[in-house]
């Protein structure tokens, strides 16, 4: 008789390889609680919420916190905006060449970090652009756009020529039929493609680093208080707050695409 249950073995390896993938981040929750300030003491010595307030009453947290919160958004915006109409392109249109425009659309993504941002400060010094929140978001919109592209290429795949042929035939403008037949058809892959993005231009650390300047983004906050700690519950406490950032996003993200045959850009 055939059963659909795993074996209890398999079982047991998914359950390690989970506990090994995730143990790191529950002992960052941990010693966001713990009394100890300069050391990692295992067992904490004690457990309390103080640093959470420490945190809050910081003041070079806030401008990092709302400069990442700036650039998330707006390389969200850029993202979706070219990310749509790219995908649009490509899967409305037949031509030569498409499969290799299609590989170089998804290479920012599928490069090292390190790469594209050496690539990026070069490029920058070359147009003697100055770094600033601008090259932070243009840096952080080259993998931002492959995100929002992967989702809005795969509902563009599904849906039906005819529904836009027949829109024209009934007498709708090119924005009518944008508004009342794609939007609603591409909203929740789009949704959920900006919110991925948003997710990963949030923790971004090694563009960042490339074309950030002087300006420190909250993850390169959080890289230099590693460095050179002074609190460091307080650097946990932080990460708490980037995880949560990071994680939300991609769960409802997750929960928009997981009927449907949209990619979430995994591989970043």
């Amino acid at each position: 008789m055939h059963s659909d249950r795993a074996p209890l073995s398999l079982k047991v390896a998914a359950g390690a390889g989970l506990l090994f993938l995730h143990l790191p981040i529950l002992l960052i929750f941990l010693y966001a609680f713990t009394t100890e300030e300069r050391s990692y003491q295992f067992p904490p010595p004690g457990l309390t919420l103080k640093w959470f307030a420490v945190a809050w009453d910081r003041p070079d947290i806030w401008p990092a916190l709302r400069l990442s919160l700036a650039v998330a958004a707006l390389a969200t915006l850029i993202a979706m905006v070219l990310g749509t109409l790219v995908a649009a392109a490509m899967a409305q249109s037949r031509f030569f060449g498409r499969d290799q425009i299609s590989l170089l659309i998804l290479l920012p993504i599928a490069l090292p970090g390190v790469i594209t941002g050496m690539s990026l400060r070069s490029a920058f010094s070359v147009l003697d652009i100055p770094f600033s929140t601008l090259t932070i978001v243009l840096g952080h919109a080259t993998f931002c756009i492959v995100i929002v592209y992967n989702n809005a290429v795969a509902r563009f795949r599904r849906l039906s020529g005819g529904i836009l042929e027949a829109s024209a035939d009934l007498g709708a403008t090119g924005f009518q039929t944008f508004r009342h037949v794609l939007l609603p058809n591409l909203g929740s892959a789009l949704l959920a493609g900006g919110m991925l993005a948003f997710a990963l231009s949030f923790d971004e650390v090694i563009v960042t680093t490339f074309t950030a300047g002087q300006q420190q983004t909250l993850p390169i906050w959080m890289l230099e208080e590693l460095v050179r700690p002074r609190q460091r519950p307080v650097t946990n406490v932080v990460a708490i707050v980037v995880f949560l950032a990071t994680v939300i996003p991609i769960l409802i993200g997750y929960s928009l695409t997981r009927h449907g045959s949209e990619t979430a850009g995994a591989g970043k």
